[in-house]
């Protein structure tokens, strides 16, 4: 097995592929496994249509299986495009960070809230979450109403972030958030302090158990 953890970004952007990269800062290790974040030039410029979603798939299975010297996958986009396809192309294990993310605010508190990008999204997200059982746990779904390309504007997405992740805080009884887009990621630390209770970036919490994985061999 490879000494090297693949972040695969499912869409062109790079401003979003350096954010990811940046926020993985925190779990980087001299001892550990190199992590490398790398994006898909062939994909849409954002992922937020199920057929976005339904494109990359060719897309990912086939850079996990060029990559095949890395330890563990991860993909960061949170619809987890091919996560099962991708799981049947290698024996290495495959993360999504919806899955990861969503997991990890269990952990967290009682009742988990998603800050969506778009509106139009949220019904993708109530039907992985009925799939993943976890509707109980779950306090409500809100967008920002911004563009995967619109993210980049760090000031206006905070602030949106913010408002929106107060809403589900207040309104809906959440006492996690989950940030539900990969382009999200630099805003984890600041949000949560906004807040008040835990923020999750998915593409940390997907890391997170894949690094487990890899120093446990399993």
């Amino acid at each position: 097995m490879g000494d090297r953890l693949l972040v695969i970004n499912p869409n062109s952007s790079i401003d979003v592929t350096k954010g990811i990269d940046r926020a993985m800062t925190p779990l980087r290790s001299l001892t550990g496994p190199t992590i490398e974040v790398v994006r898909l030039e062939d994909g849409p410029p954002g992922i937020e249509t199920q057929q976005d979603v339904e494109s990359v798939v060719p897309l990912i299975i086939r850079r996990v299986r060029e990559e095949n010297d890395a330890a563990a996958y991860v993909i960061a986009c949170f619809s987890d495009p091919g996560l099962h396809a991708a799981r049947e192309a290698t024996e290495r294990p495959v993360f999504g960070i919806a899955e990861c993310g969503i997991l990890t605010a269990l952990t967290l508190g009682g009742r988990f809230g998603l800050v969506s990008i778009l509106r139009k999204v949220i019904p993708r997200h109530m039907r992985f979450l009925g799939a993943m059982g976890v509707l109980e746990r779950f306090a409500g779904d809100r967008a920002i109403d911004l563009k995967v390309t619109e993210l980049a504007d760090e000031k206006a997405t905070l602030a949106r972030m913010a408002e929106v992740g107060a809403e589900l805080r207040d309104r809906n009884g959440a006492d996690v958030i989950v940030m539900a887009c990969a382009g999200m990621a630099d805003h984890r630390a600041r949000l949560a302090e906004m807040l008040g209770i835990p923020v999750v970036e998915p593409t940390q919490a997907a890391v997170s158990m894949a690094l487990g994985r890899i120093a446990l061999g399993w």
